[in-house]
């Protein structure tokens, strides 16, 4: 992407802001015109005074020349600081206006896209944060360089140009051979630290990745007592981002040391090149002065780049990132268009499903799930249960084979229409920034105090929620893992909807927590189309129907007893879940107590 193509891409975020684009070009035109009043006061200044010097006067007949010289320099710098004041705060107003519209554009558009797009190794979190906020900062910066910056400096530069041509030709011939060949060794910088630029912007993903990541996992850290590894890891990262960012700046130094070289030696030849015009006696003295203030403007531009260049460079190379996540337009998340009613029958048709790092998850999947009726999934870990789900809630789109709901293909389904209707539960749900009451009422936005209250009674939270200082209003961040998971089940039941997903809604809470959730889910699942997942034996047996899974393919499928009869993996599963409960001794322990009351 070069700089014209960045500048189209942010013409759209810019547009709606364009009376303050107007405004600040008025100042950089009145800016740059005062910008010259310095050269042309003091070419007035040495003359006159040259001329009074040469005559034999003095001060009583120079005072003129000095009252109008300040009067001049003092007015210019009036003018100049009120211009200088509207372009920074209108320059300054422009980016946060346009970095507003960054981040809520890229925001809403990226939570258009499949969840696919999200499971990528590409798109780790930290990566997409550093992206992100890296892209808008160095945008927005982008931005300001160009309207507070370079915009002023190259006008005034143009207009300090035009008025060495305007004095003599060859004058401003040399200024203007001066500025191609210091743009060209700018030109061959560019070249030379591209690379070494988006090595530096990855090191910095990685370096910000693994933080999170520290972070995340840092109770597994200091249990298995692996500070020091995670410390070298970092430290390696570290010193291959410090390796990209000396030798970045290696090469920097080089071209910057040449290109002041370049530009002093434009300085050398205005005032040669002019000397000898004042000895021929083709200018007056003043014009020495006069054309070095106005090269002085002209290479302006050229000495600021020395500082703005890197901050272009940067703005270069993560606005690439920036779009990159922006205009994913093939991740957006496929909807259909159409609203059936829904009754809650799905039908697998030879559905085959992998995920991004080609991992097939699903082989040949076909199923029936009957509405109003409850449907378990058994299986052991990685058979491709929950893989299933999310394709029954359109998170992904299999490979090949259909899907249909009540004999529409889910497909072409109204994606928020389909999720309307399903409410979903999984082993560890996601608990937002904010108070109890919040949480709970994401399952309906519209829903009152009452009926959040009634959705956690449901849930059986509501008592331990009311022991809580600030009861609903407390931080719902700060329960603990089975009472956030209530939290989760509460919104469920506040959404009310015909189809409900269950996957291992009560892995973490405890025994007597798990029975009443049970009691609660028994309540709702009546007169739904119900998909569960469990390692519950309660629950499996309380299913009408049940497939099993295995490596991601239909093993078996029926009704308990049919299926624990037939010996096969369903059977195997079942008895291990059995042993795991240790059922001979609980059973034993029931009929030695049906023993005692007998003979009590």
């Amino acid at each position: 992407m070069n700089l014209l193509q960045l500048f189209q891409k942010l013409k759209p975020f810019v547009r709606p802001y364009r009376w303050l684009v107007i405004a600040t070009l008025l100042l950089t035109l009145i800016g740059a015109l005062t910008a010259q009043v310095n050269a042309l006061t003091l070419k007035y200044a040495v003359d006159s005074i040259n001329k009074l010097v040469e005559a034999g006067q003095g001060l009583a007949q120079g005072w003129h020349i000095l009252i109008t010289i300040t009067a001049i320099l003092l007015g210019k710098e009036i003018i100049n600081a009120f211009v200088q004041f509207g372009q920074k705060f209108y320059g300054e107003r422009l980016r946060i206006f346009v970095s507003q519209d960054l981040a809520q554009g890229i925001i809403e558009k990226f939570l258009t896209y499949r969840l696919a797009f999200f499971n990528e190794d590409n798109n780790q979190a930290g990566k997409l944060q550093t992206r992100i906020d890296r892209g808008i900062g160095s945008l927005t910066r982008l931005v300001q360089i160009f309207f507070i910056d370079i915009l002023p400096l190259f006008t005034s530069a143009i207009v300090a140009l035009g008025l060495m041509y305007y004095a003599n030709f060859y004058v401003g011939l040399v200024a203007t051979i001066i500025v191609p060949i210091y743009f060209w060794l700018t030109y061959q910088q560019a070249q030379k630290l591209g690379g070494w630029r988006r090595n530096l912007r990855d090191g910095r993903e990685k370096k910000s990745q693994g933080i999170l990541g520290i972070i995340n996992s840092i109770t597994v850290i200091k249990s298995f007592n692996r500070e020091s590894i995670e410390a070298e890891k970092q430290l390696k990262l570290q010193r291959e981002l410090t390796d990209n960012q000396m030798h970045t700046r290696q090469i920097s130094f080089i071209f910057d040391g040449l290109k002041t070289f370049i530009e002093q030696i434009g300085v050398v030849l205005i005032i040669i090149l002019t000397a000898y015009f004042v000895l021929d006696g083709q200018m007056s003295i003043g014009m020495i002065m006069y054309h070095v203030l106005l090269f002085n403007n002209v290479s302006a531009p050229i000495r600021s780049l020395h500082r703005i260049y890197d901050e272009i460079n940067d703005a270069m190379i993560y606005s690439e990132s920036f779009f990159t996540i922006l205009e994913a337009d093939n991740e957006i998340e496929s909807s259909g268009s159409l609203k059936p009613e829904i009754h809650g029958k799905f039908e697998l048709q030879n559905v085959d499903f992998s995920y991004p790092n080609g991992y097939q998850a699903l082989q040949r999947i076909n199923m029936t799930i009957q509405p109003n009726k409850i449907t378990a999934l058994v299986g052991l870990s990685g058979a491709g249960k929950s893989t299933l789900i999310s394709l029954l809630d359109k998170f992904y789109l299999p490979d090949s084979g259909q899907i249909l709901l009540d004999g529409v293909n889910i497909e072409d389904i109204d994606t928020q229409y389909l999720r309307e209707h399903i409410g979903l539960v999984l082993q560890k749900n996601h608990i937002f920034q904010g108070s109890i009451f919040e949480n709970i009422r994401y399952g309906k936005t519209d829903a009152s105090l009452e009926d959040v209250m009634h959705a956690a009674k449901k849930a059986s939270i509501h008592d331990q929620i009311l022991k809580l200082p600030h009861a609903y209003e407390a931080d719902a961040l700060m329960l603990s893992g089975g009472q956030q998971q209530r939290i989760a089940i509460a919104r469920m039941f506040l959404k009310n909807p015909p189809i409900i997903f269950l996957d291992e809604p009560t892995a973490s809470l405890d025994a007597i927590a798990s029975e009443q959730i049970k009691q609660s889910l028994d309540e709702i699942k009546q007169g739904r189309t119900v998909i569960m997942i469990s390692h519950s034996l309660s629950q499996i047996i309380d299913a009408d129907y049940t497939y099993v899974m295995k490596e991601g393919k239909i093993v078996e499928h029926g009704e308990h007893d049919a299926l624990y009869h037939q010996d096969g993996t369903y059977k195997e599963i079942f008895d291990a879940m059995a042993k795991s409960l240790n059922i001979e001794k609980i059973a034993k322990t029931f009929e030695d107590d049906a023993e005692e009351e007998t003979h009590s």
